[in-house]
């Protein structure tokens, strides 16, 4: 496995413009990949935005090794790095404290009694139900929460522009909300696929990609 990160090249005008929603970052991130791309078969990819110090940076963690050239054909020349994830993988073990990062999209189904019907998707609009979203998924993901140890940093949409309302023919809006914390491991294993597989919905689009680091005792 591999973490990777690059600068997103913002003073650009042209990049910018191109990056103008999840599906273009989403389709970005897979001509990182192109030998992949071409031949349509592609492994499964998490990635995630985060901004640091006014600057956005593009997180990818994938199985094969992505291509630098492609990661900074929307990146700052130069600031593609790329890392082996699979020894610090490893070195997790239950009850180790770690502090964490995560971009979720939380949504609930409601039952549809209809016969033959999906139930319907709803967002969690609320600060108070989207903690909960992350509290209530804490334990069948391999780690546990303290209520005062986590917090929301960022709330709000993502825009899909291909995947439109048949109907409406508007934009997606999916809604999104930023978690940082505290955590402490309490299955290693399901922890470990977390960290690689994600987990909540709309992976695809910048969603469900956990990064951790260590706290020192």
């Amino acid at each position: 496995m591999y973490l990777s990160r690059v600068k997103v090249d913002d003073e650009n005008f042209r990049k910018v413009r191109a990056l103008n929603s999840l599906d273009a970052f989403h389709d970005w991130v897979e001509r990182c990949f192109p030998e992949e791309f071409e031949a349509q078969k592609r492994k499964r990819k998490l990635w995630r935005l985060d901004t640091l110090q006014g600057d956005r940076y593009l997180l990818i963690v994938s199985e094969t090794m992505p291509d630098i050239a492609g990661m900074e054909v929307y990146g700052v020349p130069g600031s593609g790095a790329i890392k082996e994830y699979d020894a610090f993988l490893q070195r997790l073990k239950e009850n180790q404290r770690m502090r964490f990062r995560v971009t979720l999209n939380p949504v609930t189904a409601k039952a549809d009694r209809t016969e033959g019907k999906r139930g319907r998707i709803f967002p969690h609009v609320t600060v108070a139900q989207q903690m909960k979203f992350l509290y209530d998924r804490a334990v069948k993901n391999g780690f546990s929460l303290v209520p005062d140890e986590f917090t929301i940093v960022e709330r709000g949409y993502g825009i899909l522009q291909k995947n439109r309302n048949i109907e409406h023919r508007r934009p997606i809006r999916l809604s999104k909300a930023v978690y940082e914390g505290l955590l402490t491991i309490t299955d290693a294993v399901r922890f470990r696929q977390v960290l690689v597989a994600g987990f909540g919905k709309k992976k695809a689009y910048g969603f469900g990609m956990m990064t951790v680091i260590p706290v020192q005792s």
